[in-house]
């Protein structure tokens, strides 16, 4: 598994986005953790959660108590594994998503996830999306205060424009390490952010890197470019969208989504394909 930065800590090139196992149509427990194993098995050395991954209002936390359930029952040795979770979002019944960036409920829900976690310290906390009640800087003022007071090691925004990162690395200096934002081949809008994250030396993670749960699977038949270049390669045009986005920048660290084990391991074999500029050049040009 090849590797990158976040912040000082060294991570796999490719992460587990673990959203998948506890949304609508989750598999069994049994299935998720076997999924979180692959990934350990595979190199992976990243995964990312979040408070508001559950099925609704009386689920939350499903993610974050699964993800600590697979890293107390695996095997191996799991000390180099960075586990980043989000505050910020609820949910407030049903389906519904909702936003609370007051610093009120960022302090309780750090407090949550260090339970669930089963940690002292977070070591990646993302602000999950802008709330337009709250100030922004108010929002990343609690990140700042957790951090100082030793309950994050670092912190992350998630759903930023160029503004907010350059706001929120303001209040956070150096604990600030990373941007969450949205980017497949089918959305490219956070391009400007991802220019950004590099100029600045920040991690950039793509939220859906593979165009999100239930499109993955048909990736190479939205985008040809991407099929052809799997089928000359041998590999899933899902590892060559990957290796795509780790061409971008050094500082890209994709983490897809998965619920299978079989999808984990696909996915982190992309680390160690390299595409040639013809091809890198293809890919930016399809759409």
């Amino acid at each position: 598994m090849q590797h990158r930065r976040i912040g000082p800590v060294e991570v796999s090139a490719i992460g587990l986005g673990a959203m998948p196992m506890s949304m609508a149509g989750r598999p069994d427990t049994d299935r998720a953790l076997r999924t979180v194993h692959a990934a350990l098995d595979a190199g992976v050395t990243l995964v990312d959660t979040a408070d508001a991954y559950a099925l609704g209002a009386e689920d939350v936390g499903h993610n974050e108590s699964l993800i600590a359930r697979a890293l107390a029952s695996y095997g191996g040795d799991t000390s180099g594994v960075l586990v980043a979770t989000k505050g910020g979002h609820t949910r407030p019944g049903g389906d519904a998503w909702a936003l609370d960036g007051s610093p009120e409920h960022l302090r309780a829900a750090c407090e949550a996830s260090l339970t669930r976690l089963g940690v002292d310290a977070i070591g990646l906390y993302q602000f999950h999306r802008p709330d337009p009640q709250v100030p922004y800087a108010e929002s990343i003022g609690a990140l700042r205060e957790l951090a100082d007071a030793g309950k994050i090691r670092m912190a992350g925004i998630s759903n930023a424009n160029p503004e907010q990162i350059r706001q929120a690395r303001q209040i956070l200096g150096d604990h600030l390490v990373s941007v969450q934002n949205q980017f497949s081949p089918a959305y490219r809008d956070s391009e400007p952010e991802l220019r950004l994250c590099a100029e600045l030396g920040l991690a950039f993670l793509p939220w859906s890197p593979l165009g999100g749960i239930g499109r993955a699977g048909g990736l190479g038949d939205r985008f040809a470019t991407f099929a052809r270049i799997a089928e000359e390669r041998g590999v899933s045009p899902q590892q060559v969208c990957l290796a795509w986005q780790l061409a971008l920048a050094p500082v890209v660290v994709p983490i897809p989504g998965a619920s299978r084990p079989e999808t984990i391991r696909d996915s982190a074999a992309a680390a160690d394909l390299v595409l040639d500029e013809q091809e890198i050049a293809a890919l930016n040009a399809a759409g």
